[in-house]
């Protein structure tokens, strides 16, 4: 449980996301990616980290490079000149 800024305790929010902690968000990033996480978490203002973190979530979770490997050449046409 935590408590609000009133005092008043609540419980824990449960989470939509898989990705709970920041441990888990660079879990889940590419190593060249860990370096640009970890620089801009230092970087980043307190008040400023639930919007960054929302942002590497969403950029950690967001299926391209999964959509990309399962269709790698759907769409494309070769040999033509535009």
């Amino acid at each position: 449980m935590t408590t609000a800024p009133s005092g008043v305790p609540h419980p824990p929010r449960p989470s939509s996301h898989p990705l709970r902690t920041i441990r888990d968000i660079r879990e889940s990033l590419p190593e060249d990616q860990r370096r640009h996480f970890d620089a801009e978490l230092a970087d980043t203002e307190i008040e400023a980290l639930p919007e960054m973190l929302h942002r590497w979530v969403t950029l950690s979770n967001d299926g391209f490079e999964e959509f990309l490997l399962s269709r790698p050449f759907e769409g494309l046409e070769f040999g033509a000149r535009s």
